[in-house]
């Protein structure tokens, strides 16, 4: 006995340890407590974005940025790793390692540091195979840890349907048991009692009758208002892109902090203030509030998707712009070497010192590297972001919060319940703004190894910033969807831009040739050449000669076509899976019904249908006198 009870203590303690093992699990139980499961479920989504994260580093720094840093060429040796002779002076300034530029732009942090060698260093290290391998496996894993958690989702909730009882499942299931604060037992209360009224009015909706045309034409006019909202927030970023593009080319010194940071400027703030039109012009569409919500998350994610986009078309003319460039370029360092050597050789001819040839790097010319660029100015989105939020939290909640606190004693009107109020946490606008992240970090990884640690850094700061802001300035959102289906919702708009935010990264390395002189795959015409070549060195000439032949178009072709029918024959097995479980559901619920009509009135009815039930895994064991209010609950 003394043994069973040492060893469930050691059970418990170690349970009790692999919890506080977990990371922010008190943080957000705390969360949980005093704003319920809906606000920490944005918190264990960030925290999950977080651990995606964190492998996505630990993949590109251990297969890529560490090799590079021990084993490879250091800082000064190649033009590529060192800083030009005409930035020297001002390459640590904080204003151009803030920009990522000077020696920011000349480290492991960009693509255009990393040396073409096949072999590094005495392991003969692959690093052009190992970082053209790494970006790709960092996409599969993107898609796989979605699709899993979506998976796994799906199996939590079950599957089931929860629109034939909608009151009943209201009254019995809309109180979040995790609630531990008297105000937000209250506010929640609040919130149920409006739920049953919207749904009420909504049961009552089809019987009124409506100015159908009037709707229609208000609906027709909030979305031609969302349209040019969309289309001027995207000629914006184009105009924004194309005048730092501009800046660039001129004197840093010259320009002020607006010029240096106007393109992530306008982008940080048409994504604060476009959702603010967005629901004023759904005020005209009068929706049901969570149709009008869903309508608000779906226009917020094409205006940051759009945004994006538009961006990269931008970056992609200035890419162009580059490449064409670099001919150029190209062409003036062939004739610059050619002069060299003449120099050097008419130098021997006067005094034949026999003395080597030698050109500093930092003096030598060298072309556009339009990876780097790339790779530059998603991470300065990145922190212009990260910036941005925080500032808001500190202007819009914190100073709003501090000024309702202590400002409402002598007011004239209620600051707390009246305008300006507490600010309410927008979990739908948080996640959105999470997701377009994220699809930022995906695109931006293969030109800049070092932005999953960059994200890293600011999921961490965002973890214990947020928490505090939630805690001390916020109030929970008045609707929200419920957690157990918002997380697919979420999830299936993270899989959706991972896919948009991956196509343009495999357009880049399939159809643009790298750039000369800079990055691992220079020399080669295409990034993906790298594969074949290390089939031709790496591998018997029987084994290349059959991966080769695996890679033939036509063979791929086949396999896609093949699992393209896969797809869809398992898609419409599972439909007529899942009509036939709601077919046996309405069986299961005619059966339950005529059970209980038939036994309700005969003697021992209750103890004969609750047996009935137990049999069929209807209900959980219950006790017999309560069996016919279950049996009823059911029915």
């Amino acid at each position: 006995m003394m043994m069973a009870k040492k060893w469930a203590k050691f059970l418990r303690d170690f349970e009790n340890f692999k919890a506080a093992c977990i990371p922010w699990e008190n943080k957000i139980k705390a969360i949980e407590s005093q704003f319920g499961s809906s606000v920490a479920s944005y918190f264990l989504f960030l925290r999950w974005m977080y651990g995606v994260n964190m492998v996505l580093f630990i993949l590109t720094f251990s297969l890529i940025m560490l090799p590079e840093y021990l084993w490879g060429l250091p800082y000064g040796s190649l033009p590529r790793k060192t800083v030009p002779r005409a930035e020297e002076a001002s390459a640590a300034n904080f204003g151009v390692l803030y920009d990522f530029n000077g020696l920011a732009q000349y480290s492991v942090l960009f693509y255009g540091y990393y040396d073409n060698k096949r072999t590094i260093g005495w392991m003969n290290f692959r690093l052009p195979l190992s970082y053209f391998l790494v970006g790709i496996m960092c996409i599969g894993y993107s898609f796989l840890v979605v699709l899993k958690a979506m998976t796994k989702n799906i199996g939590d909730d079950g599957g089931g349907d929860d629109n034939t009882f909608n009151f009943s499942w209201k009254v019995f299931c809309s109180w979040d048991y995790l609630i531990g604060n008297p105000e937000t037992a209250d506010n929640k209360f609040n919130s149920i009692t409006m739920n049953f009224k919207e749904a009420i009015t909504e049961e009552r909706a089809a019987q009124v009758e409506e100015n159908v045309h009037l709707i229609r034409f208000l609906r027709f006019l909030a979305n031609f208002f969302v349209f040019l909202t969309l289309g001027a927030s995207g000629y914006l970023i184009f105009w924004a892109v194309k005048r730092s593009q501009e800046f660039a080319q001129q004197d840093p010194d010259t320009l002020g902090w607006w010029e240096k940071n106007e393109m992530n400027m306008v982008m940080s703030l048409l994504g604060m203030f476009c959702p603010t039109l967005f629901d004023l012009f759904a005020e005209l569409e009068d929706y049901h509030p969570l149709i009008a919500l869903k309508w608000l998350l779906g226009r917020i994610f094409a205006l940051l998707l759009g945004n994006l986009y538009v961006f990269i078309l931008a970056l992609m003319d200035e890419i162009n712009n580059k490449i064409e460039e670099e001919k150029l370029v190209k062409a003036n360092i062939t004739l610059w070497e050619a002069n060299m050597i003449k120099a050097y050789n008419a130098s021997l001819s006067e005094n034949s010192t026999g003395l080597p040839f030698f050109v500093h790097p930092a003096d030598v010319p060298r072309g556009p590297c339009w990876e780097t660029m790339v790779g530059q100015e998603f991470v300065r989105l990145t922190v212009s972001d990260v910036l941005t939020t925080y500032v808001t939290i500190l202007i819009g909640d914190f100073l709003r919060a501090c000024f309702v606190r202590f400002c409402n004693y002598c007011w004239c009107w209620d600051l707390e319940y009246g305008y300006p109020s507490y600010t309410e946490f927008d979990i739908s606008g948080n996640v959105l703004a999470l997701i377009f992240n994220q699809g930022m970090i995906w695109m931006g990884s293969f030109f800049a190894p070092s932005l999953p640690g960059i994200n890293i850094l600011r999921l961490h700061t965002s973890m214990y910033f947020q928490c505090w802001a939630v805690m001390c300035c916020n109030v929970p959102e008045a609707r929200v969807f419920k957690a157990s289906r918002s997380n697919n919702f979420y999830l299936g708009m993270l899989l959706l831009i991972l896919f948009l935010s991956t196509m343009p990264v495999l357009y880049m390395i399939v159809s643009l040739p790298p750039s000369f002189d800079c990055g691992p795959f220079s020399g080669k015409n295409r990034m993906f050449e790298v594969i074949g070549e290390t089939l031709e060195h790496d591998f018997p000439s029987w084994m290349a000669k059959i991966l080769r032949q695996l890679s033939n178009p036509g063979l791929v072709i086949a396999v896609v076509l093949v699992m393209a029918l896969t797809i869809y024959y398992l898609n419409a097995t599972a439909k007529g899976q899942k009509a036939a479980n709601l077919e046996l559901k309405k069986k299961m619920k005619l059966l339950q019904l005529l059970v209980a009509s038939n036994f309700q009135s005969s003697p021992g009815g209750p103890e004969v249908l609750h047996t009935f039930l137990l049999k069929n895994n209807v209900l959980c064991e219950a006790p017999e006198n309560k069996c016919w209010a279950a049996a009823h609950l059911f029915c």
